[in-house]
Parts: structure tokens; sequence; C-alpha cells
């Protein structure tokens, strides 16, 4: 895949993803776990079929130490999908995502003794600071999301909810970041086999979902009763949540594809230019297409987190580097023409 086309199907598959995901929140907003098992079903069987060739490519890194990397992010991962069936509005919840940053550099100090620049610790000020005043204004504007409340939820217990949501949100953040360093350590033992890793994070997680059969079959009823929707060119009547949980499963693979291109084929500095930009197009989307409340506080802690985003990455140093570096390959080409 050409790195350009790659980047433009980054924009195409991530951002389409979150639209996909907001229509089945919407429609149903305890599906996360469906959601999260439909996607590793196809990704896992794509993995087997063109990374493992049906089970004969013996894997790199080991078993044992693919299954604590694999509970960590199904622990990650159930939490972050739990969260929208406890009162978290998307906007909210792709905000504080991004405090990512914030939990790598905590876990980090405390595991690997790490020590940061001045600027590292500013921009993580900031992410904290932007996370702190969003989610102190939505909380103050919280509705219950429960789509089968038989009467208005008191707001009290509104409340609660957000609040268990919020500490879901804090715990899958952590819970990420430990996840990453364990990561980091398997990279330098064994090297970088990400395609590897993709397959198997998605393939071991599988039995786990066990342990959720009831909450997934629940919304796969809920899937069933919901409204025919019309497949344009099939002609075709499928339920509503369906046809959105295809979109959500396909976009989501050209998502994960692309930017697994991304990081073999370019810099490290397009990716991370490309990843940031798609995290604010998809918040900047979800915002605008769905109409989402959003005051002009949410706005002031949303630039607080992607500005403190950039400093963090580099993202400035790293394109005056290059135009730098550009600058200095032209002289010397002068030069030699001369």
């Amino acid at each position: 895949m050409n790195p350009l086309y790659a980047i433009i199907m980054v924009f195409v598959g991530c951002c389409s993803n979150v639209i996909f995901l907001e229509l089945l929140v919407k429609l149903d907003p305890g599906s996360g776990n469906l959601i999260t098992f439909l996607q590793f079903v196809f990704i896992a069987l794509e993995g087997f079929l063109f990374t493992s060739k049906c089970g004969t490519v013996k894997p790199r890194i080991g078993i044992i130490d693919y299954l604590k990397l694999v509970a960590m992010f199904f622990v990650a991962s159930v939490c972050n999908n739990y969260a929208f069936d406890f009162n978290i509005p998307m906007p909210l919840h792709m905000i504080f995502r991004a405090g990512s940053l914030i939990a790598n550099m905590i876990m980090g100090i405390l595991i690997l003794h790490k020590r940061y620049e001045f600027s590292k610790y500013l921009s993580v000020a900031m992410i904290t600071l932007g996370i702190v005043i969003c989610t102190i204004v939505s909380g103050t504007e919280v509705k219950s999301t429960q789509v089968r409340q038989t009467e208005e939820a008191d707001t009290l217990s509104v409340l609660f909810w957000w609040t268990l949501g919020i500490a879901l949100l804090t715990l899958a953040l952590f819970v990420s970041a430990r996840m990453g360093l364990y990561q980091e350590v398997l990279y330098k033992r064994y090297g970088k086999h990400p395609k590897e890793a993709l397959y198997y994070a998605h393939l071991l997680p599988l039995p786990f979902f066990l342990l959720l059969y009831k909450n997934i079959w629940d919304h796969i009823l809920i899937a069933n009763e919901s409204s025919p929707y019309l497949v344009p060119f099939l002609n075709i009547h499928l339920p509503e949540i369906w046809v959105y949980l295809i979109g959500n499963i396909l976009t989501q693979y050209v998502c994960i594809s692309s930017v697994y291109v991304l990081t073999t084929e370019c810099s490290s500095l397009t990716v991370t230019l490309v990843v940031t930009l798609r995290k604010f197009v998809s918040l900047i989307v979800s915002i605008v297409y769905f109409q989402n409340p959003f005051t002009i506080y949410h706005y002031i802690g949303t630039i607080l987190v992607f500005t403190g985003t950039i400093i963090f990455t580099e993202v400035v140093p790293k394109i005056q580097n290059a135009l730098g570096g550009e600058s200095d390959a032209g002289v010397v080409r002068d030069k030699k023409s001369q």
C-alpha cells in the first residue's frame, strides 16, 4: 500500500469508524462488548488466514507473554466499552482517552524510573487541565444513556453511574499505559512484530468473551429487534444496528491496517502527525455531525488537550528539523552542481 494512500485511509477508516460507533451508541449505549467481540473475531480470522497462514507460521513471541499482554488489553477494552453504558457521552470519552500520555508518564516514572524534559511535564499539565475542565463541565450536564428505562432516572442516580463511568475510563487509561510499557519490553526482547502482535492480541482474548456471553447475547437480541434498514444497491432490509455493526467492523479493520502500514512504511513524524490530526478530526466530526452539546469550556479543554499532545510528541521541532534537513540537502546539491 502506498504511504500516501495509507494516510488517506487512516482518516477515512478511523473517522468513519467513529461515525458508525456513535450511531451504534445512540441506538444501544451498552453494545460496546458486542462491537468489540465482532471486531476481534473479524481481525482474528483475517490474521489466521494471512498472518499465521492457517496456523502453519509459529509466533516469534512467546504465547505466555502474549497472554499477559492480552489480559491487559482485554481489561482496558471492556472498561472503555462499559463506560458508554454509564452516561459517558462520546466527545468526553474521546477527550478522556487522550489522557493516555498522562498515564504513560506516570507509569513510566513509577515502573521504569524515567525522567522527562520540562516540555513533557508542561504538556501533561495542559492535557490534565483540559480533561478536568471537560469532565467537570460534562458532569453538570449528565444525562442517562440507558435505552430500556421505564421512568426518568433521578439526578443523583445518573450522576452516580456517570462517576462510575469516569472511574472505568481512568482504570482503562492506566491499564493501557502498563500494557504499552510491557509491549516495549517484549519488542526489545524479541524484536518488532506488530502484525503478529495484532493477530494474537485479537485471537487470544476470544475465550474471555465467554464471561460476557449474557451481555453480548442481550445486545444481539437488541440488534435483531432494531428497525429495518434498506441496504443501498442490495435492496434488502437488515436490522439497522446490524448494518452499523458491519460498517463499524470493516472501517475498524481499514483503520488498524492503515495505521500498521504507516508504522512500517513511514517516518515516526508522519505517523505522529496523522494520528494526532485524526483524533482531532474525529472529535470535530462527532461534535458537528451529531450535534453533541459542546460549550466554550469544552472547546478550551479540547484545545488544551490537543496542544499538549502536540507538545508532548514534539511535532513542531520534528517538522523544523525535517525542513532544516531538506534545506541543508538543497545547499549541498547546489554546491555540488557548482
